[in-house]
């Protein structure tokens, strides 16, 4: 009886597949959209008072194109009716309060993607927002996504990785908040006059993953020389198969900020900590899904194999040399496991090319997380500063701190007397520098990575043809 039910959905939404982005209302709400958010502040209010304000009556027509496109396309997506309804109230509200900093609290606790996981399932989403990695503002945001639910990640995620809030979801277009590197939905972002008690969603767009992947991962490849197994180019060369491994990788990871040994917060929302901290945390969840995936594919599941590639080639290829020095914890995470692989002779830059172990790479990859979990379990029994110290000489090491840190030449250069929170004002904006062979790649990189800012699968298949 459930299979038939999942059936009947799956073809309740599928029957008649019209993409929202070809109606002319999306085209409509997108050019509304774009004229409202210039006019809007950082928290996302409107100051009509500002230079160069716009007229009141003006924002009131556009936002009424923008409610007027919704009520059209919301025909289209019947499965998201009560949220659409809710959003229009939210929308009519921002104008009663005369454009002042948005609540769309509402419409977000309306919008719930994760109760209903059909692959292919489309979604008109618009919210007053920033877009993480991407830009910082609260701005209306538009965008229409698919959910990405294929029988196989389902049955696993039932089966083996219980995670009944994720979302993996894909572009179908976007307004410029995600014409940036962004590649999540969270709701987190979105303005509201309270944080709900949980949230019960979070979406993490695969497509866009796996377009950057290829593309900064064939770039390097060309350049360290590295020569890759037959298996491995097809996958690279093959966006469809990229974004499998993503979500199953997302998937994965996302349900391991809340498992295993975790002395502290998981998300770390709460804390303020060293960066080290965040990037030993985010690199456990992808060296976990590592380990998953190396299991995934004893057990015969294909997408096992190209996670494992997925995850080293990310972590060592794009990772270390995208975004600003600046507490660049993703960055310190992928310098981190290259460091580790090229230490225990996994990868070996020898004769100005990169060599790697493809026998050895599972089994000393996975000897890295027992490291990092052997920290995390003992850090239960520590003090917050003689972990953070204990996660220091981890990080230190394989890499080799800034020669003027304090907190290399430890605790006596430091003044004790201040609460934890306060000594992480001594942390080094760089703390953990590039090493020489990511300052030659940094640079051959650079224009190859600013290319991937709001590419989607189109455009990494466009470039590809």
């Amino acid at each position: 009886m459930t299979e038939i039910l999942v059936q009947d959905r799956t073809a309740r939404h599928t029957a008649d597949d019209e993409r929202v982005i070809e109606h002319p209302a999306w085209t409509e709400l997108k050019n509304a959209v774009e004229e409202i958010r210039p006019w809007q502040s950082k928290d996302g209010s409107i100051d009509f008072d500002a230079q160069d304000a716009p007229a009141r009556a003006v924002v009131d027509v556009t936002l009424d194109r923008v409610i007027a496109a919704v009520e059209q396309l919301s025909s289209l997506l019947p499965h998201d009716a009560a949220y659409h309804r809710a959003l229009v109230s939210d929308l009519r509200k921002w104008a009663d309060g005369a454009f002042g900093v948005p609540d769309f609290l509402d419409s977000l606790l309306a919008f719930q993607p994760a109760a209903e996981r059909v692959d292919r399932l489309q979604h008109l989403v618009v919210f007053p927002m920033y877009t993480q990695n991407g830009n910082p503002d609260r701005n209306l945001e538009a965008v229409v996504l698919r959910m990405v639910w294929p029988e196989w990640l389902s049955e696993l995620e039932r089966t083996r990785y219980d995670n009944p809030l994720f979302c993996g979801i894909t572009f179908e277009d976007f307004t410029a908040g995600y014409d940036t590197n962004s590649a999540v939905l969270f709701p987190e972002t979105i303005a509201v006059r309270k944080a709900p008690e949980r949230f019960s969603w979070g979406g993490i767009f695969c497509d866009r993953e796996a377009a950057r992947f290829r593309r900064v991962t064939e770039a390097a490849v060309g350049i360290l020389g590295v020569e890759l197994p037959d298996d491995i180019r097809e996958m690279v060369g093959d966006q469809d198969r990229c974004q499998q491994a993503f979500v199953l990788w997302d998937m994965i990871h996302d349900r391991t900020h809340s498992h295993g040994d975790l002395p502290f917060d998981p998300f770390m929302i709460k804390q303020r900590q060293p960066f080290w901290m965040y990037g030993l945390e985010e690199l456990r969840c992808d060296l976990t899904a590592f380990r998953e995936a190396v299991k995934l594919q004893a057990d015969g599941v294909t997408q096992g194999r190209d996670v494992q590639y997925a995850v080293l080639f990310d972590r060592m290829f794009r990772f270390p040399v995208t975004g600003a020095r600046e507490r660049n914890y993703d960055g310190l995470g992928g310098q981190l496991l290259f460091s580790y692989l090229h230490k225990h002779d996994v990868v070996r830059w020898t004769d100005n090319t990169l060599r790697i172990d493809w026998d050895r790479a599972p089994e000393v990859t996975q000897r890295l997380l027992d490291e990092i979990e052997t920290l995390y379990r003992a850090g239960i029994d520590r003090p917050k500063l003689v972990h953070w110290f204990a996660a220091y000489d981890l990080v230190s090491t394989y890499l080799a701190p800034h020669p003027g840190s304090r907190w290399a030449k430890g605790p006596d250069a430091l003044d004790l007397d201040l609460p934890p929170r306060k000594l992480v004002d001594d942390v080094l904006p760089d703390e953990f520098p590039l090493s020489m062979f990511y300052e030659a790649l940094a640079k051959k990189l650079k224009t190859v990575i600013a290319s991937t800012k709001g590419i989607t699968a189109a455009g990494a298949e466009q470039r590809a043809a």
